[in-house]
């Protein structure tokens, strides 16, 4: 497995407030796979993601990332783990407003030595004639194209999305969809994407459902379904 999550527990707060939110969660994703994570508002989703990302600090068990323990490293060892291994894309895009679309692109492809082409980039996101633009002159879908491109010119090994078309019509999710999709394909990016969307589930090879902090389902597709394909998004 490339990702593999072992008896993960993680809870938050103390005495009256204490919540334990993942409760020995053990699941793995293999490499060049897209998977889906599932479940209700609670069930520890985001959780397990930012815990994947180095985002969480877990209190017990194991999380590995291409055969390296990542539980248990230092503040430094763990910036570097993002900087090298992971591309992060969340639902509200997080550009810096005063930064054009190139500039925001630009802040991740210094933090590596071998980032993808940029222009390349840009033609396959659809960016090319807006990237001198800032965030405020462009639309839900090319702001989160943004921050895909962003993400992307890292080349991470492991991009996490935390529902990345939470914010956006069933139009412009397609797109972006489809965009994934073609990333997946092109770059054989692992992808492990965060969604309350149940129809993007029929597009990935692996569905992981939560349920109180627990593994509910685990599955993999036989069948995928285009993300142009898709149904009620």
């Amino acid at each position: 497995m490339y990702v593999e999550v072992s008896d993960v527990k993680k809870s938050y707060g103390e005495g009256g407030s204490y919540m334990q939110v993942l409760k020995g969660v053990s699941v793995g994703v293999e490499k060049g796979k897209m998977c889906v994570i599932q479940g209700t508002s609670g069930s520890g989703k985001s959780t397990l993601l930012n815990c994947i990302g180095g985002l969480d600090v877990v209190d017990s068990g194991s999380i590995q990332v291409d055969g390296q323990e990542m539980v248990g490293l230092k503040m430094d060892a763990l910036s570097d783990y993002r900087r090298d291994y992971l591309g992060f894309i969340f639902q509200f895009y997080n550009l810096v407003p005063n930064l054009t679309v190139r500039e925001n692109i630009q802040v991740c492809e210094y933090l590596t030595d071998q980032p993808l082409d940029m222009d390349e980039l840009l033609d396959v996101l659809g960016l090319t004639e807006h990237q001198n633009k800032f965030p405020s002159q462009l639309s839900g879908g090319q702001q989160q194209r943004c921050a895909i491109a962003r993400a992307l010119i890292k080349n991470p090994k492991l991009l996490l999305c935390d529902e990345p078309t939470g914010a956006l019509d069933s139009r412009t999710s397609r797109d972006i969809l489809i965009l994934l999709e073609k990333i997946n394909a092109q770059y054989g990016t692992t992808m492990i994407i965060v969604t309350h969307n149940n129809a993007i589930k029929d597009m990935v090879d692996q569905v992981i459902v939560l349920k109180d902090g627990q593994i509910k389902k685990n599955y993999n597709n036989e069948t995928k379904v285009p993300a142009a394909e898709l149904e009620d998004l």
